[in-house]
């Protein structure tokens, strides 16, 4: 059986803090993990979770992933501005412009994140996490397509986008020119399946894909890390 996404994993100096600033903007529970972890979880059948796992690894100048968060009026987005800076995101630049409708912000920790205007037909009806939105070539949103068994549903310029069959958030990638890598980035997708059986077989299939397998710096027991053809870390794990 393919893998599945599991999580949108998030390495933090402080999890909690980072946990449950997400889980407030969001609104979803935020919950501990074993092996000290702590999830960020929406009750309603949503495909995945964020995972925030403590670590010393630094932040990189910007991360090459972040949230796209949608609006369903000016008041819902004003609303979420506000929570954010309450539960201790601040404003940032990043070279956006005056003329963005969209708002860039920054969890405690620094990660991005934007808050879309109301009004925006590519993400409607994906949720509140419109857009899990990477850094990436068209051929590393190729290799996910496959990797996922989620259709392309923009693929234009260079810059593709994958959407679950069942719908929810959309993975996007901008195209070139890519991010310069500084260190290891603090954002990571991860997958998962229901067996150890099922895990050496899905390894096998995306190395087939190309991916490739790296030193296990996974801190989830019984995870395997691999790379993607971009050169992002994912890991590939067995389901509690």
């Amino acid at each position: 059986m393919t893998a599945q996404l599991h999580a949108v994993r998030i390495d933090a100096h402080d999890s909690r803090r980072v946990a449950e600033f997400w889980g407030g903007v969001l609104g979803w529970d935020v919950v501990d993990e074993p092996g000290g972890g702590v999830a960020v979880i929406r009750q309603d059948g949503v495909a995945y979770r964020l995972t925030v796992q403590q670590t010393d690894t630094p932040k990189p100048d910007q991360n090459r992933i972040h949230f796209d968060l949608t609006s369903a009026s000016q008041a819902a987005m004003d609303a979420t501005i506000v929570r954010a800076l309450e539960l201790g995101g601040q404003h940032i630049d990043i070279g956006q412009t005056p003329d963005d409708a969209h708002v860039v912000l920054a969890d405690p920790e620094g990660n991005e994140l934007c808050v879309i205007e109301p009004g925006s037909n590519f993400l409607a009806d994906t949720g509140v996490i419109g857009a899990v939105n990477c850094d990436g070539s068209q051929a590393v949103g190729y290799f996910w397509s496959k990797a996922l068994e989620w259709p392309l549903v923009w693929d234009q310029d260079e810059e593709t986008a994958i959407q679950s069959p069942a719908g929810g958030s959309k993975i996007t990638w901008s195209g070139p020119p890519l991010m310069e890598r500084n260190g290891r980035d603090r954002l990571h997708l991860d997958l998962s399946v229901a067996s150890d059986t099922e895990l050496e077989a899905e390894v096998e299939r995306l190395t087939v894909l190309g991916a490739s397998r790296t030193e296990d710096r996974s801190e989830t027991p019984g995870a395997v890390t691999l790379i993607d053809p971009d050169g992002n870390e994912f890991q590939v794990l067995v389901r509690a």
